[in-house]
């Protein structure tokens, strides 16, 4: 069995002059980014490139039709660098770019299109969750076929992955918050996936107990005290990128994307509505397995017992950070309970194959009720 594999080359700057300085963006380069990211962090170095401002493009998740918008307005540009330089939707969208992407992006998601890479890709994230600077995991909605979907193939990783925690500084709270709590998903559903490995387990947990000590000095100080962990929340989010990318996510992704395609609600959001509820099931179902060692870093991390109710003390203590909302609260309605259910059954195969223990079609559709 295969027990880790990083692709890109990982490289650490504290500030993206320091990137600059060694990188040396320039003409040959075509940087996919947001004007509020390209303002206070690349103008000022007076860098001549090419750019294409992703939000002109749409807001939101990734999807098809945004792909298929930038793909076009690309090929204005000669280059032979992409650099994602935002946050995961800018990553996801350039995974794709960096492809030979056909006039329609979605035969790629779909295994129409075989994918051939065609473009170095550079990866400067600007926030502290997906991860996705160090996976192969590109997810958009597909606009034409009412779902999300995700394409994990050797052409869309990264040939370089960068962390600059100078860029985290303009995050907004709430996102910061998302994002981490994506984060420290990744990282206690890649411990308990069936491809967890000695040395993803090592990555898991650490990240897990770096967001977690974090999170407890933001609940006793503010949210301001974020600005002192960047760098923490940075590296936690990149280590538990590794441990997902060779063990894989689970359920609480598989059941995310639901709200996430049928609301637009954002990816990490999406997935802290699931979190707790997930794990609740998994503890009804085998509490005394390989879950026990990860139930111990969050009772401890809580000072609560690790026999009791952990997941629902977890859930009160996120909810410290940031409120849960009810899923009625983003339009669903109870019929879509088991619409939703069935859609995740018939296409998240791929991430449910991951789960701590099996979830039958009853046991799934608890959840959603439970969260409805």
């Amino acid at each position: 069995m295969l027990a880790l594999r990083v692709v890109p080359k990982v490289y650490y700057f504290d500030t993206f002059k320091e990137f600059n300085d060694e990188f040396k963006v320039g003409r040959n380069d075509l940087v996919l980014t947001n004007e509020w990211l390209y303002t206070p962090y690349i103008k000022p170095l007076g860098i001549e490139t090419n750019v294409i401002y992703q939000e002109k493009y749409g807001a939101g998740e990734p999807s098809d039709e945004m792909i298929d918008a930038i793909a076009a307005e690309m090929k204005k540009y000669s280059f032979d660098r992409i650099i994602a330089f935002g946050g995961g939707t800018i990553v996801d969208i350039c995974k794709i770019l960096a492809l030979d992407v056909p006039e329609k992006s979605v035969d790629l998601f779909t295994g129409a299109v075989v994918p051939v890479k065609k473009k170095q890709l550079i990866v400067v994230p600007t926030t502290c969750g997906t991860g996705s600077e160090v996976t192969n995991v590109a997810i958009a909605e597909l606009k034409s076929l009412h779902t999300k979907k995700g394409i994990a193939v050797d052409q869309t990783y990264a040939d370089i992955a960068v962390l600059v925690p100078e860029t985290i500084n303009g995050l907004p709270y709430k996102f910061f918050v998302t994002s981490s709590v994506d984060a420290l998903i990744h990282a206690i559903e890649s411990y308990l996936s069936p491809k967890a490995s000695p040395f993803t387990e090592m990555y898991s947990l650490e990240a897990i107990r770096m967001i977690m000590d974090g999170y407890k000095k933001i609940v006793a100080n503010g949210e301001e005290t974020r600005f002192e962990y960047l760098k923490e929340f940075v590296l936690a989010s990149n280590y538990a990128g590794i441990a997902f990318g060779n063990a894989g996510c689970a359920a609480v992704h598989a059941l995310s994307y639901s709200i996430g395609g049928a609301f637009h609600v954002p990816h990490g959001e999406a997935n802290y509505q699931f979190f707790t509820e997930v794990f609740k099931m998994y503890m009804r179902k085998d509490a005394k397995g390989k879950i026990t060692k990860a139930t111990k870093i969050f009772a401890d991390a809580l000072g609560c017992d690790p026999d009791g109710d952990v997941y629902g003390e977890l859930d009160s203590f996120l909810g410290k950070l940031i409120v849960k909302k009810p899923l009625r609260d983003y339009g669903m309605s109870e019929a879509q309970i088991d619409e939703f259910t069935d859609s995740t059954i018939a296409n998240q195969q791929r991430l449910l194959a991951n789960n701590y223990v099996f979830l039958n079609r009853d046991e799934i559709r608890e959840i959603f009720a439970n969260l409805y």
